[in-house]
């Protein structure tokens, strides 16, 4: 069963193939009359594919939107309900094809970064999924279980915002307060990673002191932030602590301090603070809490016990992510971020133990796409999938997953991590390197910023600013110096800057955490394969490095 049926007329075949040859570079089987062999009877072979195929794109230009053939192949898709078609030329299509959405792609001449390809690639991308039969046993997305994120079936944590105190006294204070936790409420909900209650179910409780068990029994969450405004001289101190709602233990507590001169925009940079570290502190407790349970794991459990292995990577520990994220999915198969999940852990699988193992590769892509299947307009889905296809060599995919993430919610620090990290495999330096700064913006001291800073070290160096380079690697191996490929890039550094030592103890702590990974499969951690061949002297410095450690 073919993906893509390519109907055009034979005078545009120079514009099929470009359209042909890059479907194809996204992995999908594409048909087109070029592929007809010698002695095959066209009607019937053409006939066949046409109604066999899961999508049909139409290229509309002046020739195609006269042809009898390419009008009857459109009304037949059009029947068959797998017409994606799009303009390759301006022109007027045939009247019945008029209000039939259609993608403006008469500029197109290739380039898969721009925008309106990515797009159109996404809508024939769900046609292809919504008919695709991978595994004969799964649900159609229509009939899958429902999603943790629904309802009664939300595992997501809950968190109930208190009103806060004004201790300043002062009249203006107050409406800075009651805005706080309003804007507070709604930067927190789009990240999508808790469940926040409206600032309505807390109000009863203003001017009151309250005992925070009560508010979580009655509210029914796990959590209770509650916070106070204040003058402090010249500044405005906002000061906010997260609460355990079942035991009433204090989780985590900050200040946060803004002048009064910046008054205008004091509001929107203190709900921004408090969100991002809100944020990261509840994701980190949901870690911890999944890690400790002894049993009886959930499906949503199963996901952070995955997840946490991430904010302290090592080759022992990958397969844990890879076993917890098949715990999720065989409790739940339809399960959107559980198929997102075992991509993402398949995939790292896949390129830390080398590119040579075509079922975990192409298992992970399955469920990578899987996910996207069910969930295609969930940003968090599309980010972990598109993180997932970095890993498998598919930058381009991950990058329009990716770019409709952003465009759905522009708000999730993951994503922009993984954003970042195709910047960095595609060459485009000083994009990867903003990815990662907004980032740590959206959520600051992230369990796994150390990858970032490591990242960030690599595009300088592809840009050659080999000084800033060098500092973002040292603050990478300062917060995590046991992170084997900052160790690789920790070598390879210190061998080109002349720091002899320091590149033999990089090179003497990989081959004590890993005695049986060799140089080469090493090396291939620093993304230095595929389209970026900036790191081909970091690399050589590096083998330099080991070679010198071992022979010493």
């Amino acid at each position: 069963m073919t993906d893509i049926f390519l109907s055009y007329n034979r005078e545009d075949q120079a514009r099929a193939r470009m359209f042909a040859e890059a479907f194809a570079a996204q992995d999908f089987s594409v048909w087109w009359d070029a592929d007809l062999k010698s002695g095959e009877a066209y009607d019937e072979v053409t006939e066949t594919a046409l109604r066999t195929a899961k999508a049909v794109v139409v290229l509309w230009s002046k020739k195609s939107a006269v042809s009898r053939w390419v009008r009857a192949e459109a009304t037949l898709a059009d029947r068959n309900k797998t017409l994606v078609p799009c303009m390759i030329e301006p022109c007027e299509r045939p009247i019945m094809f008029e209000l039939t959405q259609t993608a403006e792609l008469t500029h197109w001449q290739g380039d898969v970064g721009d925008r309106a390809w990515l797009a159109f690639l996404n809508d024939v991308e769900r046609f292809i999924l919504k008919g695709a039969s991978v595994l004969p046993a799964r649900a159609a997305p229509s009939q899958a279980l429902p999603d943790v994120r629904a309802g009664a079936h939300d595992e997501r944590p809950s968190l109930a915002v208190m009103p806060f105190s004004n201790r300043s006294g002062l009249l203006e204070d107050d409406a800075l307060a009651y805005g706080m936790v309003e804007d507070i409420i709604s930067a927190i909900s789009l990240s999508r990673d808790i469940r926040v209650l409206a600032s309505s179910s807390t109000r009863a409780w203003t001017d009151k002191a309250a005992d925070l068990r009560d508010v979580g029994r009655e509210r029914g969450v796990r959590y209770v932030l509650e916070g106070n405004v204040r003058r402090a001289g010249q500044d405005l101190r906002v000061t906010v602590q997260l609460v355990e709602a079942e035991t009433g233990a204090i989780l985590w507590t900050q200040k946060f301090d803004r002048p009064l001169s910046e008054l205008a925009d004091l509001q929107e940079a203190l709900v921004t603070d408090v969100a991002a570290h809100l944020g990261v502190q509840v994701v980190n407790r949901e870690f911890e809490r999944a890690l400790r349970k002894p049993g009886d794991i959930t499906a949503y459990e199963a996901i952070q016990r995955a997840h946490a292995v991430y904010s302290r990577l090592s080759l022992e520990r990958l397969p844990v992510a890879v076993t917890e994220a098949r715990r999720a999915l065989a409790l739940a198969p339809d399960y959107a971020e559980a198929n997102a999940e075992l991509a993402l852990s398949l995939g790292v699988q896949f390129f830390w133990t080398g590119a040579n193992n075509e079922p975990v590769r192409r298992e992970a892509l399955h469920h990578a796409r899987s996910a996207i299947g069910f969930a295609g307009n969930d940003p968090k889905v599309l980010s972990r999938a598109a993180f997932a296809m970095i890993y498998l060599d598919h930058p381009h995919e991950a990058l329009r997953h990716a770019l409709r993430a952003l465009d759905l919610n522009p708000s999730i620090a993951d994503l922009h991590r993984c954003l970042a990290t195709i910047y960095l495999r595609l060459g485009r330096n000083d994009e990867a390197i903003a990815s990662y700064d907004n980032a740590e913006r959206l959520a600051p001291g992230h369990a796994a910023f150390y990858v970032s800073c490591m990242r960030q070290s690599q595009a300088h160096f592809q840009a050659r600013r080999l000084s800033k380079a060098m500092e973002a690697m040292e603050r990478a191996f300062r917060i995590n110096p046991d992170y084997a490929p900052t160790l690789v890039l920790r070598a390879g550094l210190c061998s080109l800057a002349g720091r002899t030592a320091d590149a033999t103890e990089s090179v003497l702590a990989l081959r004590a955490q890993e005695p049986d990974t060799s140089v080469d499969l090493h090396a291939s951690r620093m993304l230095a394969r595929g389209e970026v061949h900036q790191t081909s002297d970091l690399t050589t410095a590096f083998r330099n490095a080991w070679t010198e450690a071992l022979s010493e």
